[in-house]
C-alpha cells in the first residue's frame, strides 16, 4: 500500500542556503528507495517549505532516512536551523 507523507520544514533568516544543499544533496536518494517527490512547494517569503512525498510503503521510507548518504548531509539540515515535521497523510474524500 502506498504511502503519503506531508514534510514542512521551517526555515530561520539566513538558512535557506543551507537547506538547499541539503535538499540537493538528499532528493536524488528518494527513488533509490521507491520514493517519489509528489509536489515541493515554498512560501514566497522563503520560510517554510512543503513536500509532498511518496513511497510503496513505510519500511522503504525508514530505509531512505537510514540512508548513509543522507546522514552524511545532515549537518547542512543543521547549519540551516530547520525545524522539520514529518507527517503520515491519508486522502479524504
Amino acid at each position: 500500500m502506498t504511502v503519503t507523507y506531508l514534510m514542512l520544514a521551517r526555515l530561520p533568516e539566513g538558512g535557506l542556503d543551507a537547506f538547499d544543499a541539503y535538499e540537493n544533496a538528499v532528493l536524488p536518494l528518494l527513488a533509490e528507495y521507491g520514493g517519489c517527490l509528489e509536489r515541493r512547494l515554498r512560501t514566497l517569503d522563503n520560510q517554510v517549505e512543503a513536500h509532498l512525498i511518496t513511497f510503496p510503503n513505510g519500511e522503504d521510507l525508514a530505509a531512505y532516512r537510514a540512508d548513509p548518504r543522507r546522514s552524511a548531509a545532515a549537518p547542512l539540515l543543521e547549519s540551516s536551523g530547520a525545524s522539520v515535521e514529518l507527517l503520515a497523510m491519508r486522502d479524504v474524500q
